[in-house]
């Protein structure tokens, strides 16, 4: 560890991204890739891909709407005038990414902006082709 590392670990600034996601995981009520596309196809929930182009080559997901992630919170904040037009605060939001790091992440984000109902997919992608959901 270098000596910033260690001053900024000391002074409390920092944490480790397992922290990190920790902690965002804590607010979450995450969802198998089976509980997720019920959630989409019975309740009305959004299915939000957030994976990039490359991965996204691998296999695309019929039921999500593409939101590339550097642009997620803009376009469900609804207050944001580039939101899209089903943002709403009690939307039910599904978040996935490839295997389920960063989309745990952006979802917790997503709660802090209002978006109570934000959750994301254990596992990701990899757990969505791996259970033989397409």
């Amino acid at each position: 560890m270098s000596a910033l590392d260690e001053h900024r670990r000391a002074a409390g600034s920092a944490r480790s991204i397992d922290e990190l996601l920790a902690e965002a995981r804590s607010t979450l009520v995450r969802v198998t890739p089976q509980q997720a596309r019920r959630a989409c196809l019975e309740q009305g929930a959004v299915l939000v891909d957030i994976r990039p182009v490359a991965q996204r080559a691998e296999g695309g997901l019929s039921e999500a709407v593409v939101i590339d992630r550097n642009v997620l919170e803009w376009r469900l904040d609804p207050s944001s005038e580039a939101r899209l037009p089903f943002a709403a605060y009690d939307l039910p939001v599904i978040v996935i990414c490839q295997q389920g790091y960063s989309s745990s992440l952006a979802a917790a984000t997503l709660q802090q902006l209002g978006i109570w109902r934000a959750t994301d997919v254990i596992g990701g992608y990899e757990a969505w082709q791996a259970a033989g959901l397409g």
